[in-house]
């Protein structure tokens, strides 16, 4: 493990990320949405509208909105995730009262049309995907709409929160359409900064850990084994298989690989005779599974994807 996932993984270092994500995501309002007249998404999207029409700063709304369920969250839920989250609250709170109080015209993106709309909640979006993304790897979440769906999924495990969220996010930008003048430029620049922040915090919480699994029936399983770990060093698992066909004896390799060793692995597999494979992605891997030649090798790290 590395200097960096070291300091990464101290709790106090955690809290500090946490709150400068926040302080982010505060700052990015103030340039891209309040400038530009739509809702984000989730009760944040709310508090802006509150805003919008009565002046009364989203720092506030978003501790009237947070505080009560994070209360609940310390006393229900993992601590750990409630504080976390009650960092990213009260920052982002702390951060738009002051903000409020700040002149950001200078820097603010005023949109002189409807392309340059959109382009603020491109930016919009995909800056609070990423800070929502390293926030749920801190361990806790931006608030709102996250703490329901943790809820839920305490009490129905078997529940899925998606349908929650898209209902929200859909209910939010209805409703923008009459906040913002009857304007259906406001409920677009909803949907695409939602579209957007969800395929951004996506990517970077599975991308980066996804993998392609192998699983590759044949008859020379030794062989291909042993050349598919020394090339690629991922190890593989044999299982015995029978062909229902032909009723022979089989074998059947599992190797989770990484998404740039596709090509190399079904370039060493047309090699062999009596060998098919199919493929499938892994959303994640936990562990190590790299293969190493000697016991030197193993105790170093192994690297990330």
């Amino acid at each position: 493990m590395n200097f960096f996932q070291k300091t990464i993984q101290k709790p106090l270092v955690q809290y500090i990320v946490t709150a400068l994500l926040a302080a982010s995501s505060a700052l990015i309002y103030e340039i891209f949405v309040f400038p530009n007249a739509f809702a984000p998404s989730g009760l944040n999207g709310l508090a802006t509208m509150v805003q919008y029409l009565f002046g009364f700063n989203i720092g506030y709304m978003a501790i009237i909105i947070n505080l009560p369920m994070l209360i609940v969250a310390w006393f229900v839920l993992n601590r750990r995730y409630a504080l976390r989250t009650l960092t990213f609250v009260l920052s982002f709170s702390v951060s738009s009262i002051l903000f409020g109080n700040l002149d950001f015209s200078a820097i603010a993106f005023y949109a002189e049309d409807g392309g340059g709309a959109i382009l603020a909640a491109v930016a919009g979006g995909f800056f609070y995907g990423v800070f929502y993304s390293v926030a749920l790897r801190m361990g806790g979440s931006t608030g709102g709409v996250d703490i329901i769906a943790a809820f839920i999924n305490h009490k129905k495990p078997e529940y899925d929160t998606v349908w929650l969220i898209f209902i929200l996010n859909a209910l939010i930008a209805g409703i923008s359409f009459f906040v913002y003048g009857m304007d259906y430029q406001a409920v677009i620049l909803c949907i695409i900064y939602n579209l957007i922040c969800s395929w951004v915090s996506d990517g970077l919480i599975k991308g980066a850990r996804t993998a392609a699994k192998f699983e590759v029936v044949t008859t020379h399983p030794e062989a291909l084994s042993r050349e598919l770990m020394e090339t690629l060093h991922h190890g593989c698992t044999v299982l015995n298989a029978r062909g229902m066909y032909s009723n022979t004896e089989r074998a059947m390799l599992i190797c989770v690989v990484n998404r740039r060793q596709v090509v190399e692995f079904e370039r060493i597999i047309r090699k062999y005779d009596d060998t098919f494979a199919y493929i499938s992605t892994v959303n994640g891997t936990v562990g190590r599974f790299n293969y190493h030649e000697t016991e030197k090798e193993t105790s170093e790290e192994t690297k990330d994807f």
